[in-house]
């Protein structure tokens, strides 16, 4: 592994122990107007997916999911608090929120829904527990050379789901493998420790569909579905495209978080280096240009003001030039992908869009409790705070598997 700061000793320890050693809090985008047909809800949770916090309210509120706005996704395994909104003649009906498992910190007005993007950033709270000695003094260290370079912008493994193969079932879908999917969307038998769920993957994987729908644990529908649809005959593409197109896009997602970590990886550790070819980013507002000259523009990006980007593929990308952009052609050549696989059509079309190889870090500050270590910083939109974490605590992330590489003829 390749560290951003490998020059600086890790300070070890564990975290999200418990849901209490990772806060997380949303930053808006824009205040309130105080006025409108949205009710926008600060809402606290703990140890609850925000999906399921959403099915939730609801179910609760007798709403459609499509009635409820929200900016972002937050963890399960923690305490967050996040905005969401819905239609303000919930308003009188709010009471019946308190039957569930989080609190309503705060109620506004505003003119429009809540649309997934719509914060600036997160502000963290994080304990460490246990690290190793002066593990404060190593974690300001580390924190301010982040400070300096910027923290890595990979997605990491949580982007990748229980097994580790979103991004797989994500190259199957872009290449129309759907017999394959099927098999990687069930799962691999010896990596399932549930028995039931254990035993349908070993029935499917056996020829028997029918069987391994029954044995399915409850509230496995997605799976059930497709296997329902197998065993009724019909055609493996037909099973997998009748499955939610907000979960197939969550794999090509995953699929395009995963090619841009292998590049990130590969502009370890200088990420605020230029190259000529780049097409780099500003950072106060978002647009991207191509470098000529990166003597020149080395200023700025030691400013922060700019860093290099690498690409979210998809249909429509513009990809860099010179030797970047050979590296990501030569990357999606390895595993048989194009640009225009991800014209999928059906709602399922990823256009693509350039992602900044870092993200600045602020407002940081380092506690010690007892023999913990608590960290406070904040981050912008779309970056994730583990990001952070494994440079401090440099323990070896867990592995996420490598996309097959398809056969040359």
């Amino acid at each position: 592994m390749i560290w951003s700061t490998g020059d600086l000793p890790g300070i070890g320890g564990s975290y999200k122990l418990c849901a209490e050693d990772f806060f997380v809090e949303e930053l808006p985008l824009y205040p309130c107007s105080g006025r409108g047909e949205h009710l926008y809800l600060q809402i606290e949770k703990r140890g609850l997916s925000t999906p399921e916090m959403l099915r939730q309210i609801a179910a609760c509120l007798k709403l459609s999911a499509r009635e409820i706005g929200y900016a972002g996704l937050k963890d399960a395994q923690a305490v967050t608090r996040q905005t969401i909104s819905v239609p303000a003649n919930c308003e009188r009906h709010l009471a019946y929120l308190e039957q569930l498992q989080l609190r309503v910190l705060a109620v506004n007005r505003h003119d429009n829904k809540l649309r997934l993007g719509h914060l600036s950033g997160n502000r963290f709270r994080l304990r460490i527990r246990r690290p190793d000695p002066q593990a404060k003094q190593k974690a300001d260290l580390v924190l301010r050379q982040l400070e300096k370079q910027g923290v890595p912008n990979r997605f990491g493994e949580q982007r990748y789901g229980l097994f580790g193969n979103s991004h797989r079932l994500g190259q199957l879908l872009l290449i129309g493998n759907y017999p394959e999917f099927c098999q990687e969307f069930i799962g691999d038998p010896q990596q399932i420790k549930n028995p039931k769920w254990r035993l349908a993957a070993q029935l499917f994987r056996g020829g028997n569909p029918s069987s391994a729908a029954q044995q399915l644990p409850p509230r496995m529908n997605d799976e059930k579905r497709l296997l329902e649809m197998l065993a009724q005959g019909r055609a493996p593409k037909a099973a997998v495209l009748a499955q939610p197109n907000s979960m197939l896009r969550l794999y090509l997602s995953a699929l395009q978080s995963w090619l841009l970590d292998q590049l990130l990886q590969q502009r370890l550790p200088n990420l605020g280096a230029l190259q000529s070819g780049d097409l780099a980013i500003k950072h106060a507002n978002g647009a991207c240009f191509l470098v000529d000259d990166p003597d020149c523009e080395q200023p700025r990006a030691d400013r922060f003001e700019i860093s290099p980007t690498a690409p979210l593929f998809g249909s429509k990308i513009k990809l860099a030039e010179q030797g970047p952009g050979d590296d990501e052609k030569r990357l999606l050549r390895q595993f048989g992908l194009r640009p225009d696989n991800w014209k999928l059509g059906g709602g399922l079309t990823m256009t693509g869009e350039r992602r900044a190889l870092r993200v600045p870090i602020s407002a940081i500050a380092t506690t010690e409790i007892d023999n913990d270590l608590q960290l406070d910083f904040c981050l912008p939109r779309g970056s994730y705070a583990t990001s952070v974490l494994n440079e401090l605590i440099k323990q070896t992330p867990v592995e996420i598997p490598l996309l097959p590489v398809p056969d040359s003829d």
